[in-house]
């Protein structure tokens, strides 16, 4: 027969749920921990430095059938870049891992590579490349070394679409991918810059960044630029918008885009809108799996052996 306790419940004091073990255990979790009033070591913590190429924001879009030269299909061109991903995270890692006694002649950060996923989201149709350099000189020179490219047209950086990207960095435009959906990309380009597209998109400014805010889903948004070789020249005008954003489908992508004001007064003569990946390219080495990440731990075991500063300490400006 059962005991029951006062309340009507099933349960008797009498019958513990508990063995001497559990409750040995129990009261090590709830030992007493040191007064507030104890003294404790003080750390005083420095400003993160900022990256000896930081200054000037660059995107590079390459648009693999665009600038193919050999006639692929689509199907050949996914397969062949999906063989070259480890080869260009090991490039690009090598850009970034620097300091003021290693690899300084490495004059750009590579800070997001991103590959673009076919609207089936089955291929790998391109790649966003977000960097940062005092000299768009040295962008493109990296751009001629990289692997994809190189696999595409021999490295020619004539046929991809580079910009000078003005980063909005507000913490309201800086949501996680993935947060409420799935990250999202879309590429505005202007029609032709005249005095008429000048005129659209400066009307459209204020209500394109209050739409942007209020939408609660943006990972990073800017206006895109003409490349010239001085970030200040008066010629360097807007001619297009980057944004990365989070959307539940591509129906609900499609729409976000269309409604932004920009879309609705008809400032893009080229719109698109595209799912991503995100390639962990900094060389930060930070997670811990052995089981998911064996490749990175290999990579990081090389590039420590020859040299690299692949300790988190030891690039603090490597926090994007």
């Amino acid at each position: 027969m059962s005991t029951f306790a006062a309340d009507g419940s099933e349960y008797s004091s009498k019958d513990s749920d508990y063995d001497e073990e559990e409750v040995a255990r129990q009261v090590e979790y709830n030992r007493e921990f040191p007064d507030d009033d104890e003294e404790s070591d003080v750390v005083e913590e420095k400003p993160v430095p900022m990256s000896k190429n930081a200054g000037n924001r660059f995107v590079a879009i390459v648009w693999d059938r665009e600038v193919d030269t050999q006639g692929r299909d689509a199907l050949e061109l996914h397969e062949d870049r999906d063989e070259l991903i480890e080869e260009h995270v090991f490039f690009c890692r090598k850009r970034n891992l620097y300091n003021e006694t290693f690899n300084t002649d490495s004059m750009v950060d590579i800070l997001r590579s991103l590959p673009i996923l076919s609207s089936d989201l089955l291929r790998i149709v391109g790649h966003a490349l977000i960097l940062e350099s005092p000299d768009i000189r040295h962008v493109r020179e990296m751009l001629e070394e990289e692997p994809i490219l190189n696999m595409l047209n021999g490295g020619d950086v004539n046929g991809i679409s580079l910009f000078r990207w003005r980063h909005i960095r507000d913490y309201t435009l800086r949501r996680d991918d993935g947060r409420d959906g799935y990250p999202c990309m879309m590429i505005g380009v202007d029609e032709d810059s005249d005095a008429e597209s000048e005129r659209v998109r400066d009307e459209a400014k204020g209500a394109f960044l209050e739409y942007l805010i209020k939408s609660e889903r943006i990972i990073a948004a800017g206006p895109l630029h003409l490349p010239t070789e001085i970030k200040d020249d008066p010629s360097s005008v807007a001619m297009g918008d980057f944004v990365l954003f989070n959307a539940k489908s591509r129906e609900d992508a499609v729409e976000f885009v269309e409604d932004m004001p920009t879309a609705e007064r008809g400032l893009y003569k080229d719109l698109r809108v595209h799912f991503y990946n995100t390639l962990d390219i900094t060389g930060k080495f930070v997670s811990e799996d052995p089981m998911r990440d064996a490749p990175n731990h290999q990579m990081k075991d090389a590039m420590e052996q020859w040299g690299y500063p692949v300790r988190d300490d030891q690039t603090p400006w490597l926090n994007w």
